[in-house]
């Protein structure tokens, strides 16, 4: 038996999206926005291809678009180096654009959430480039880290802090001073001591919340504060494998607690039940403006630490990065499932369960290759493996209580793209040599809409980075209506998940008996079994089965449960 139909998948309806808690049980949709429609055939997405598409988005059931970055920007490192907060990137279109998103998107019942990228600017943002011709001991250069050098001329970095990037954290610059950067030399970091910058980042906020955004996600929200004194790491100069292990003097600090709780306040004031500000672009739109969020991309050594950052006077959802970097497997699945509904049930916040982003190689490349390997990949596996697994861990992760995080083309199945010419590449970590892998091209390769065309549909200029031929197959147009496609298994899960009263938020899960390597929980009348052992498993039946991620068969009140399948029952 294939997996079962339930009804068409409704689009979020208008109460829903009214309900100030409407995070707590949402769907959310990661757009790229480089990578998802090009409406002007210049070969990169842009805003007014997103908004072409928001309809697409609509029918395929999610509550919420997250944007990337499209602020204006020298792209040093794909817009996450901002030059202008206020105003969008050529690139991608202009404000009048993003108007015009926010505002189709609110017709549809969606909402959006927008990127915020308060640890550090672009080097050509006013601020520095100030900072750079006023030179040392000016009040500019007190907006970032700047620091004389060590070494009997200066010539030694402040300390011994590593970019993520790889090589040091440090940049000297004419003058003979050094300047900090977490990232890319082109990314300077903000000093979060300085008043300005906070007066800043609040005005920025008021700014996109006037114009009509429903939230913010983040990046780097474990960043901002660093250690007082910038105290060196030391060891053995192998930094970067301590990076989401160890508190680190420069992530993490419990200094950037404060920094939330003062924008939670902001956020409120267009929240909750009394009527907040409205830009002039919101006008008419017959939405509230309750239900503002924050979500954090805290990468942090533990739950219990990320559970800090959504704290009731703090921000609403943090990124569950444990859950992204575990690995197919019952046990270990377990265990990260019930530390996270136990860290964030003191703090009243709902769990974030996610699988993939632009960050690191799909989960369908992820889970092709052995486990052990991490979350940046660079070999395709066994693709066809890697997909029955990928489409049970979604409906795994759809039927855990909170909220769910979608990165755009995992809903179509898509691999990594791990054989990029080197020609082609543009993540700037593959070209320092060091740090990260620098291979997240991969997974930011423009998805195909159609079968036929130089790009598949991505636009009528071909695509920044080329797209396999096989991923005809994989289109929206290709799957759309076809039983058993990936893309149907979505939008059915996406609509029973929105109708059905025991799924979507909560914060417990009752498990059951299951067999080694298969998990089995409880929710209310819903009952979900995932096989992740490497053969068929023969379960009890549980009531009548909703959706399955494979082929199961039934009889005689069993069920049999191939490899790397899920199932939901429904007991009522």
């Amino acid at each position: 038996m294939s997996q079962q139909h339930y009804a068409t998948a409704p689009a979020p309806t208008f109460a829903k999206a009214q309900r100030s808690d409407w995070w707590r049980d949402a769907v959310i949709y990661q757009v790229y926005p480089r990578s998802f429609a090009d409406s002007n055939g210049d070969g990169m997405g842009d805003l007014e291809g997103v908004r072409s598409r928001l309809p697409y988005l609509r029918d395929l059931g999610v509550d919420a678009v997250w944007l990337s970055p499209f602020y204006a920007s020298p792209q040093a490192d794909a817009g996450y180096d901002v030059a202008d907060y206020r105003a969008v990137d050529p690139m991608f279109g202009n404000l009048l654009d993003a108007d015009a998103l926010i505002r189709d998107a609110r017709e549809l019942n969606l909402r959006i959430i927008v990127d915020l990228v308060p640890n550090h600017s672009s080097d050509q943002h006013e601020w520095f480039k100030r900072a750079l011709r006023e030179g040392p001991g000016s009040p500019s250069r007190e907006r970032y880290h700047f620091r004389p050098g060590k070494g009997e001329n200066g010539e030694l970095p402040p300390n011994d802090w590593e970019s993520i990037f790889g090589g040091p954290a440090w940049t000297r610059v004419a003058d003979g001073e050094w300047y900090l950067h977490l990232f890319a030399p082109e990314q300077p970091d903000f000093n979060w001591e300085h008043p300005a910058v906070g007066d800043e980042f609040r005005s920025i906020l008021r700014f996109w919340l006037d114009m009509g955004v429903d939230g913010f996600r983040i990046d780097v929200a474990h960043g901002m504060v660093k250690a007082e004194g910038l105290p060196d790491i030391g060891g053995n100069g192998d930094q970067l494998k301590l990076l989401g292990n160890d508190v680190m003097p420069f992530f993490d600090q419990d200094g950037v607690h404060d920094i939330y709780r003062q924008w939670r306040l902001i956020l409120d004031e267009y929240s909750g039940n009394e009527k907040g500000p409205e830009g002039p672009s919101a006008e008419g739109r017959g939405w509230e403006t309750g239900g503002r969020i924050f979500v954090a991309e805290a990468w942090t050594p533990t739950v219990e630490r990320t559970a800090n950052y959504v704290r009731p006077d703090e921000l609403h959802q943090a990124f569950n990065f444990q859950y992204l970097g575990t690995e197919w497997d019952a046990e270990e699945l377990r265990k990260v499932i019930d530390r996270t509904l136990e860290a964030m049930a003191p703090v009243g916040a709902p769990a974030t369960w996610v699988l993939s982003n632009h960050d690191v190689t799909r989960h369908a490349t992820r889970f092709a290759n052995p486990p052990g390997l991490g979350t940046q990949i660079r070999t395709a596996g066994d693709r066809e493996l890697g997909l029955r697994r990928a489409r049970a861990a979604t409906l795994l992760m759809l039927a855990l209580p909170g909220s769910a995080y979608v990165y755009q083309g995992e809903e179509l199945g898509l691999p990594d793209v791990v054989d990029l010419p080197d020609e082609v590449r543009q993540d700037p970590a593959y070209f320092r040599g060091e740090g990260q892998d620098g291979f997240r091209d991969g997974c930011r390769v423009p998805i195909p809409w159609t079968r036929e065309g130089s790009s598949y549909g991505f636009g009528a200029g071909g695509s920044w980075l080329p797209q396999p031929a096989e991923w005809a197959d994989l289109s929206v147009e290709a799957q759309t209506g076809v039983e058993g496609s990936t893309l149907e298994l979505y939008r059915e899960a996406f609509a029973i998940r929105r109708t059905h009263p025991d799924l979507g938020a909560g914060d417990s899960v009752e498990w059951l008996r299951a067999p080694e390597g298969v998990l089995a929980f409880r929710r209310g009348e819903f009952v979900c079994v995932a096989n992740t052992s490497g053969e068929s498993v023969t379960t009890p039946s549980h009531g009548r089965v909703l959706l399955t991620s494979g082929e199961i068969t039934e009889a005689d009140g069993e069920t049999k449960v191939p490899s790397d399948t899920t199932v939901w029952w429904t007991t009522a």
